[in-house]
């Protein structure tokens, strides 16, 4: 049986989760509660740091929450959310998945799923790699701020690690660009001769680029309409795994 004063507590918190802010009467109205029963309540969620009384004399949401929501948001472990999406997205297109987030100014793959991918590849857990260099790397540098992206690119040195490397700045830029217009990243041959990986980024509920998901395979599945297929699944992979971070995925995205 539930506590009834627990419930009516509960109540007049969900209400802030449309308001702002709300004087002593608005609470009354929307939360259909006694008066002397808010008054109540509202004293005790005050002491307790869940409201705080501005000296307008109107009710927000206490710094309480901000602890609430930073523990949430660090506990949440992001392997265990990606997996079943990586393992559906594997087991959908036979191609290995890759989970990775940045280190610096690498890129650290800690997840993989190739059961059905019998070409061994670049990409293994624990493994890093520049943040310029493949698809799954370049992806957390693409959806960086334009400044990080500025100083980033300003100051590195490109080096090859196969034929299809980005080597010039300029590219690298170019890159950046088209991933940040269409939404993913993709490479060919850039950490290992003739194999191809597409994409996404993955945000958090601040919006920021915290890890990215990739498809990776052998060059020649990688061309013509495969290219825009494999993007998409990346994509909504990405979104999936951003959406249970609490992130808020906008038609735009």
């Amino acid at each position: 049986m539930k506590n009834k004063t627990v419930v009516r507590s509960m109540d007049i918190l969900n209400l802030f989760i449309e308001h702002a802010e709300l004087t002593f009467q608005e609470i009354i109205e929307l939360s259909h509660i006694p008066k002397t029963s808010v008054y109540r309540m509202l004293i005790s969620l005050e002491e307790m740091g869940f409201l705080e009384k501005g000296d307008d004399s109107k009710y927000r949401l206490g710094l309480l929450f901000l602890t609430y929501g930073n523990l949430v948001s660090t506990r949440l472990d992001l392997r265990q959310i990606a997996y079943p999406i990586m393992q559906s997205l594997h087991k959908e297109l036979k191609e290995a998945i890759n989970l990775i987030i940045r280190q610096g100014e690498e890129a650290m793959y800690i997840e993989k799923i190739d059961h059905y991918q019998k070409v061994r590849l670049y990409t293994a857990i624990g493994r890093k790699s520049p943040l310029y260099a493949g698809a799954c790397s370049r992806v957390l540098l693409s959806f960086l701020q334009e400044d990080e992206i500025e100083s980033y690119v300003e100051n590195i040195q490109l080096e090859s690690f196969a034929i299809g490397t980005i080597t010039e700045k300029g590219k690298l830029l170019e890159s950046i660009k088209n991933a940040r217009e269409n939404g993913y990243t993709i490479s060919h041959s850039e950490l290992e001769n003739h194999t191809s990986a597409i994409a996404a980024p993955i945000f958090n509920c601040k919006g920021e680029v915290v890890a990215g998901i990739s498809i990776a395979g052998i060059e020649v599945n990688y061309q013509d309409e495969n290219v825009a297929r494999f993007a998409e699944k990346a994509i909504y992979a990405a979104n999936e795994i951003s959406r249970k971070l609490g992130y808020q995925i906008t038609s735009a995205d």
